[in-house]
């Protein structure tokens, strides 16, 4: 766990120089770890895959990934299919809300 936590620092710290970046946190139950984050569009999500491709490929080296959710406008899960098929992500269409974004 403690290996991992290590990482979280490193994603964290890389994450912060991106623009594109709206919230990026960390939480843990037991021995999951979940990440929460949200960015400005397909194209923020997918600047901070590049930015963190090789942290990411760390991280799956030492443990599992169990569940990832994408969530987005139609219009942008189309632009994220192709580049995260290999995650085999589940993808929830935006329907409504109030969330106020920086």
């Amino acid at each position: 766990m403690d290996e991992f936590l290590d990482l979280c620092e490193k994603f964290a710290e890389a994450t912060s120089t991106e623009s594109g970046c709206l919230w990026y946190d960390f939480t843990k139950s037991g021995d999951i770890i979940h990440c929460r984050e949200a960015y400005n569009g397909a194209e923020g999500l997918l600047a901070h895959a590049e930015n963190v491709n090789s942290i990411i490929g760390d991280a799956l080296s030492i443990s599992d990934l169990i569940r990832l959710e994408i969530h987005a406008s139609a219009d942008e899960i189309v632009k994220l299919k192709e580049p995260f098929a290999d995650l085999n992500p589940e993808y929830y269409e935006f329907q409504m809300g109030i969330g106020k974004p920086v």
